[in-house]
Order: structure tokens, then C-alpha cells, then sequence
């Protein structure tokens, strides 16, 4: 690849004395002169094997722990090898957005799984699965009953806190409340 030159040293003149300056650094005449960068200290290019090396020492300076516990999937898991071949498989590739991170999640997989499914239960030809998540899934069932004359949406304070928060969203944006109902912290004492 060839050096990029967006303007030859005339061109870049002739602009400068087009808003009335001489020189370069007469647009930067603002900027205090303890801010001004007067020399780049940049080390020499290295090759991609050098660069990896650097890198991976580098990474190596970092603490690696056991035990994870900061959940929502930021643990050591294992991932056979298979799973980057099948979820590369077309089949699971739509238009919906080009770089499918729902493929890295099994998000896709197992939409496509479950309607494989249904359509193997029912007999049917075609099974459709339009939400991609639980909390949009408990959204879309409570604008459900909603539609169907309920007007109190109640939750309890068990379901995942995101969860409750994108069904709160979507009931908010209809006017319609939403009571959470606490978890009990003991017990409760049944009488017969």
C-alpha cells in the first residue's frame, strides 16, 4: 500500500493563504505552548509476530483467579470445537444484522432448534419464534394478557431483576402498572 498524501505542499500553502495565514502552526497559535506536542516519541515498527509477542507478554502480567463470581456469563467455561462449525452454518445467518452476535450467545441456534421442534410435534410445515430473549418474551406475554382487558400487571420479586425492568419499560410506554410483589424473607406460617 502506498503512502496517502491528501495535499502536496503547494495545495496545503495555497489553503493556508486562502484564511489568511503563512504556516502550519498558526492554527494551533491558541493552544498554550505547555499543550502543544513538539515531538513524537513513537518506538519503531515491529512485525506481527513481534507485535503478538509484546501483546501475549503483556496479558501475561495479568492475574488470572479459579474462581469467577461476577456471573452473567463472565466465567471459564467449556465451548467444544463443534459449536464455531455449526453456528457458522448458513442456516443460522439472517439479514436481521450483519455481524450476528446472537450466534456467539446460541441465541439463533436455539430458536432454530425449538422450531425444528414444534413443527416436529405439530406436524407443521413452518413454527415461528419472535422473540430473541426471556425478558422480551415476559414483555410480549404481559402486552398479551394486557390486550386482553387486564389492567395490573403482577410480577414477583423472584424473576431476574432485568427481567422486571423490560417489562416495567414496555408497561410504562402503555400507562399500565406494574406491581412487583416482595419476596417474603421468612417463611410463611400456613393455618389450616
Amino acid at each position: 500500500m502506498g503512502s496517502y498524501i491528501p495535499a502536496t505542499r503547494e495545495e496545503r500553502q495555497k489553503m493556508l493563504e486562502s484564511i489568511g495565514l503563512t504556516s502550519m502552526d498558526q492554527l494551533y497559535s491558541i493552544v498554550p505552548e505547555e499543550a502543544l506536542l513538539k515531538e513524537l516519541n513513537i518506538p519503531e515498527g515491529m512485525s506481527e509476530l513481534e507485535v503478538g509477542k509484546k501483546v501475549a507478554a503483556m496479558a501475561g502480567e495479568n492475574k488470572q483467579f479459579r474462581s469467577i463470581f461476577r456471573g452473567a456469563g463472565a466465567y471459564h467455561h467449556y465451548i467444544p470445537s463443534i459449536v464455531k462449525t455449526v453456528t457458522s452454518k448458513e442456516e443460522f445467518v439472517t439479514a436481521y444484522t450483519p455481524y450476528q452476535a446472537e450466534i456467539s450467545q446460541g441465541v439463533l441456534q436455539s430458536i432454530f432448534e425449538y422450531q425444528t421442534q414444534v413443527c416436529e410435534l405439530t406436524g407443521m410445515d413452518v413454527s415461528n419464534a419472535s422473540v430473541y430473549d426471556g425478558a422480551v418474551a415476559a414483555a410480549e406475554a404481559v402486552l398479551m394478557c394486557q390486550e386482553r382487558k387486564r389492567s395490573t400487571v403482577v410480577v414477583s420479586g423472584a424473576a431476574d431483576p432485568q427481567t422486571i425492568q423490560v417489562i416495567q419499560t414496555y408497561c410504562g410506554s402503555r400507562d399500565v402498572p406494574v406491581v412487583v410483589i416482595p419476596l417474603l424473607t421468612a417463611p410463611p406460617t400456613w393455618k389450616r
